[in-house]
């Protein structure tokens, strides 16, 4: 990857960080999912609001690292207004790319793209997967 994509995936990270999107809390019927990561200490609460099989709003509170928090802010903008089934595949298209395994490059992951450089570092790979994983808690948990 060219140094000129690092410095622009840099910033659009930096950018998730320092003004996340869908920050707060969802009252009324929402699902709460509350994850930590004990490796750092990331820690995240996501409210999701599912109605008919479709993610209706999405947002989280938190306190982590750049790449964890920035992570969410990414997660929460992607979700919304999708149904649960492709929410859950863009979790799994997001998890093959940190854990660097082949995945449909033809789907447009927007900002999320910028972290794809995480997964050449195994050790923060958990940062930027721990909301897609509270995520996919709350999701399966409200299928049941």
């Amino acid at each position: 990857m060219s140094s000129n994509l690092d410095q622009l995936y840099r910033q659009v990270i930096m950018d998730h960080y320092k003004n996340p999107r869908n920050k707060g809390v969802l009252e009324d019927d929402s699902l709460t999912i509350n994850m930590n990561n004990p490796t750092c200490g990331d820690r995240i609460q996501l409210t999701l609001k599912v109605n008919d099989g479709k993610v209706i709003d999405a947002k989280f509170e938190g306190e982590g690292c750049s790449i964890s928090m920035s992570s969410a802010s990414m997660m929460t903008q992607a979700i919304r207004g999708k149904s649960i089934e492709d929410a859950l595949k863009l979790s799994k298209i997001f998890s093959d790319m940190m854990l660097g395994n082949e995945y449909d490059e033809d789907i447009d992951l927007g900002d999320i793209e910028a972290l794809q450089g995480v997964a050449k570092f195994p050790a923060r790979i958990k940062c930027a997967t721990l909301a897609w994983k509270a995520m996919e808690k709350g999701l399966k948990e409200d299928e049941q």
